[in-house]
């Protein structure tokens, strides 16, 4: 029996199969909440998610809104102040990975989250960097999961929010108490990594039924292939399920009326 899975589905799936059982990650909101949460919930039970607010080992039965949803605390183990968290637990180098979303993303892997165009006069103004910066710079490597197009994938930032490995692919050199940065980026279309020697994000390999020149079109710049490109493997059943079950009860969750009393 063919599964059907739609291209989202298929994002978080394997970015969620990019966490490994044990490992402790700070989670940001979004897309890298939904495939951390996809892979406590399966493959790593034993996944230590750590939210910006403060939250420890939270286990959120639906996906939160933001870092200062209740779920998050009301499901933790603990929680602490923030800069604690930061200081200790981040500075401290006891997260194994950072996963991030962006507005925008280059091929040295700059984030963006700040604005869109000229800074003085931007065309679009976006919420800013939060604990990104502290997050890519301090966490041994950092994951990235966005959707594939020409508008999130540019040639160059329009402002580095968050570093990847600098304008020229050597930001990172001879940087002290640094972790790895960027290791995976993974989109709707195919997995990318940084290229051993230039830091260029290069394509290592591509989804079920996508073509290198889907990929081309939807990047900025003249994107590379690894030259042993690889097959991303398909979902499974119970990853889908389990998904699909999540990302509904999370609707209905956010769907209810507050009550006045809760308002309070």
């Amino acid at each position: 029996m063919t599964l059907e899975y739609t291209a989202s589905e298929m994002m978080t799936v394997t970015a969620a199969r990019a966490l490994s059982n044990g490992m402790t990650c700070f989670v940001g909101i979004g897309l890298p909440s939904e495939a951390a949460n996809l892979a406590r919930l399966t493959h790593a039970p034993e996944v230590t998610l750590i939210y910006e607010s403060g939250t420890l080992q939270t286990k959120p039965d639906i996906l939160p809104l933001s870092i200062g949803d209740g779920e998050l605390c009301e499901q933790a183990l603990t929680t602490v102040a923030v800069p604690e968290m930061f200081r200790y637990w981040l500075q401290g180098g006891h997260i194994d990975v950072g996963f991030l979303g962006t507005a925008q993303i280059d091929r040295y892997a700059n984030l963006n989250t700040t604005l869109i165009g000229d800074y003085q006069s931007p065309k679009v103004r976006l919420p800013g960097g939060g604990g990104a910066p502290e997050i890519a710079t301090n966490s041994r490597e950092v994951f990235i999961t966005l959707k594939h197009s020409p508008r999130a994938f540019v040639e160059a930032v329009d402002f580095i929010t968050t570093l990847g490995f600098g304008r020229d692919g050597k930001g990172r050199d001879g940087v002290p108490n640094i972790g790895k940065g960027p290791t995976k980026v993974i989109t709707d279309l195919c997995v990318m990594a940084p290229d051993a020697d230039t830091k260029e994000l290069t394509v290592v390999s591509l989804h079920p039924g996508v073509t290198q020149e889907q990929v081309r079109e939807a990047t900025g710049w003249p994107v590379r292939f690894a030259d042993e490109l690889a097959l991303t493997p398909e979902p499974g059943a119970e990853e889908l399920a389990i998904l699909r079950e999540l990302k509904a009860r999370t609707a209905e969750h956010h769907a209810k009326p507050i009550s006045r009393e809760a308002a309070q």
